[in-house]
């Protein structure tokens, strides 16, 4: 299943971007990713009562408290980043620079969490790295 739901977070993730490039003409982007926040926000919670998982809320210990609020506070940054990047630049630029993210959460996993960095992931690190390059200049 979780490969399923990569696909399907990529697809949405390309709307996203796309979408967000033509809502974000003529306005400010941290109004825009304000306005994108409300409506994830809104998302989110419904899902939590959908299923209802609210009660889990009591559960959670104070380290992934402090890790889900460090979490959302980089979520915040990137998007503001990512708003401002798109409303002056192209998508089609903008776009494979924020997926250097996938590069930069293989080698910060391979600091912080000791996952294994094989060579494979190399090779595909180095790929996307110049993929990437190639794209954007």
């Amino acid at each position: 299943m979780w490969l399923l739901f990569a696909i399907l977070s990529s697809i949405f993730a390309a709307l996203t971007s796309i979408l967000a490039k033509v809502g974000i003409d003529g306005v400010n982007s941290n109004l825009a990713t304000a306005i994108r926040t409300v409506v994830v926000l809104i998302m989110a919670w419904a899902m939590v009562f959908l299923t209802n998982t609210q009660s889990g809320i009591a559960e959670i210990s104070k380290k992934s408290w402090t890790f889900l609020i460090l979490s959302g506070v980089a979520t915040g940054a990137s998007w503001l980043c990512y708003y401002k990047a798109l409303q002056i630049g192209d998508a089609s630029k903008v776009v494979p620079i924020d997926k250097l993210s996938v590069v930069i959460t293989l080698i910060l996993a391979f600091t912080f969490l000791h996952e294994q960095f094989t060579m494979k992931s190399f090779i595909g690190s180095v790929l996307i790295t110049a993929g990437t390059l190639f794209m954007v200049l």
